[in-house]
């Protein structure tokens, strides 16, 4: 179990891949869109950009110079770290759970998009009226068998990467498709930048009107606090920071670059994908009459009108390469959240790899079920109105309570000496080449205090925003 055992990633791109891989994921390509849709198109992009500089990039540094210094996963990174006495790593438990969670529903919605793409290709929804789209997407949630084969699928396939090995398994296929995924989305680009009427798509999304914002009549009658509010949650959604997501991927590489240069950098690929998904949403929204503010749906309903509205092959080419990219992206985060899970239990426990992954993969089909279930033969279990279903709960755990304070953790646990402590921290981040963290005693001030400050208002804000009076 020493250090000389453990596992390496085998180049710097499959660590960027893979690191970029576990923040693209639906948060990204669905999420992204149609809730920029609801605030307001560019007003909210740009204030989404701001906090993913104040508040992502600086927790992401922190997970991965947790990983780096420790070498170990969550099952063991904070209590290497921690001063004697101080009980940090008691947080390792809960954070583990989070990517349980996290997988619990994760895994059945990736399964509709799988499943979405080999109905387009295969033709199902051409010559479809918008309702009879609307009424096979109700019946894709609607069939517990479907739903349950679909993520069955893709729990496979997570842990089979994950069963082939570190290097042989999760980086080289992460590789794959990561790459394939920025070639189909820069090709989807691009052909939507040809449809007449798609320029209408591109004012929406890249023209802010900040004057409308502050009034609190911007675009979706929404108010400047409500679009703040929503792009800070966005920005912890996207980056799944606070649950050692990132962490896992930080004890495996070397001291040869610097932790700052590599976050931007993966923060970078994982916004090129947030904002290139919008440059081919929207100007085909546009183009075709449909809503972007459209909710979840947009993917599911909104979009297969879209497709067949540009003729029975384009329609299919177009549609089947879109959720190609889409299952691409949420398979990217599944294998590397399985890869956090599998390899907690081999650094707490001592198991295999072999092991871990067979234990693991019976334990996902059972805890994901009735999410699946949840949705149709269960759908009369309910946790209250502002809750809602199995799946929604389980959401609501991991994305309003354990993201973002357990990026609260991670920031104090570095920040403050009665945790691993600043210079340590800034020790661990700047070895190597590249960029190096700012280390101004404003900068300091703010992480120390500000910061903290601003993802509790983000948790109390959502409380509220869930459970407050309508």
């Amino acid at each position: 179990m020493g250090e000389k055992k453990r596992e390496t990633l085998g180049s710097r791109l499959g660590f960027l891949l893979l690191s970029a891989g576990c923040a693209i994921g639906l948060g990204n390509v669905w999420r992204f869109p149609y809730i920029t849709g609801k605030y307001g198109g560019a007003a909210f992009v740009l204030i989404y950009l701001v906090f993913l500089v104040i508040l992502g990039l600086p927790v992401m540094v922190c997970e991965f110079a947790v990983g780096r210094a420790s070498r170990k996963s969550m099952a063991g990174a904070l209590k290497e770290l921690e001063p004697a006495g101080t009980k940090w790593h008691w947080y390792s438990g809960f954070a583990i759970a989070g990517n349980y969670l996290l997988m619990m529903f994760y895994t059945v919605v990736s399964g509709w998009f799988l499943k979405y793409f080999f109905e387009m290709i295969g033709g199902k929804f051409t010559n479809m009226s918008p309702d009879q789209v609307g009424a096979a997407f109700g019946g894709t949630v609607g069939n517990p068998v479907s739903l349950v084969i679909w993520m069955v699928v893709v729990i496979v396939i997570g842990f089979a990467t994950c069963f082939l090995g570190l290097q042989q398994g999760v980086e080289r296929i992460t590789k794959f498709m990561m790459s394939a995924l920025f070639v189909i989305m820069v090709g989807l680009a691009i052909y939507v930048a040809t449809i007449p009427g798609a320029g209408e798509g591109y004012k929406f999304y890249l023209k802010p009107d900040f004057k409308a914002l502050v009034n609190g009549n911007g675009a979706g009658g929404h108010g400047l606090w409500d679009t703040i509010y929503a792009a800070m949650g966005q920005a912890f959604f996207t980056l799944s920071l606070g649950i050692g997501s990132m962490e896992i991927f930080g004890s495996y590489i070397g001291k040869e670059n610097s932790l700052t240069g590599e976050s931007i950098r993966v923060i970078g690929l994982d916004t090129f994908v947030a904002i290139c998904a919008g440059l081919i949403i929207f100007p085909a929204c546009a183009a075709f009459g449909v809503q972007p503010g459209a909710g979840a749906g947009l993917a599911f309903v909104s979009l297969p009108n879209v497709f067949n509205a540009m003729g029975p092959v384009a329609g299919r080419v177009v549609g089947g390469f879109f959720f190609l990219f889409m299952a691409f992206a949420a398979l990217s985060t599944v294998i590397a959240v399985f890869e956090n899970i599998v390899a907690f239990p081999m650094d707490k426990f001592g198991w295999s790899r072999t092991k871990s992954v067979l234990i693991n993969f019976v334990a996902m089909l059972i805890l994901a079920t009735p999410a699946a279930l949840g949705m149709n033969i269960w759908s009369g279990v309910h946790f209250g109105a502002h809750i809602g279903s199995i799946d929604a709960l389980e959401d609501f755990i991991v994305s309003q309570n354990l993201l973002p304070l357990g990026s609260l953790i991670f920031l104090c646990f570095c920040m403050h000496k009665k945790g691993w402590g600043w210079k340590n921290f800034i020790a661990e981040t700047d070895a190597g080449n590249g960029i190096k963290f700012p280390k101004a005693k404003a900068i300091q001030f703010y992480l120390k205090w500000i910061a903290p400050i601003i993802i509790l208002v983000v948790f109390v804000a959502g409380y509220f925003d869930i459970f407050g009076a309508k």
